[in-house]
């Protein structure tokens, strides 16, 4: 998995542009947390889909960013958390130990 590292709100806009053109993943995650840990491993195994781009947010270095991805895609805040971003709304999110590579490979592609 290649990630993007999330760390400003810029990013968030270029994100939601960008999601016109392809899917964009947001994956939030907390680095105190054995789920979100266990999440990211899982996801780290599996082989990136084509044409996304993945994104990581650290919550806890970017608890704020992390509010404004809540505000502005009107999801409510997990942890862990997994987004689809496309044509500038959420399209799906999930979270703990429901995300798996197949569902967001399956979602984006829908």
């Amino acid at each position: 998995m290649n990630w993007i590292p999330l760390t400003s709100p810029e990013q968030l806009a270029a994100i939601q542009q960008t999601s016109f053109s392809r899917p964009q993943v947001i994956f939030k995650h907390s680095t105190r947390c054995s789920i979100s840990s266990t999440v990211l491993s899982r996801l780290e195994r599996a082989a990136a889909p084509e044409a996304i781009d993945f994104y990581f947010l650290d919550l806890l270095n970017y608890r704020s960013l992390s509010a404004q991805v809540a505000e502005q895609f009107r999801v409510h805040h997990e942890s862990p958390q997994v987004l689809i971003i496309r044509n500038g709304e959420c399209i799906y999110d999930e979270s703990h130990t429901a995300i798996t590579p197949e569902e967001i490979a399956e979602q984006a592609a829908a």
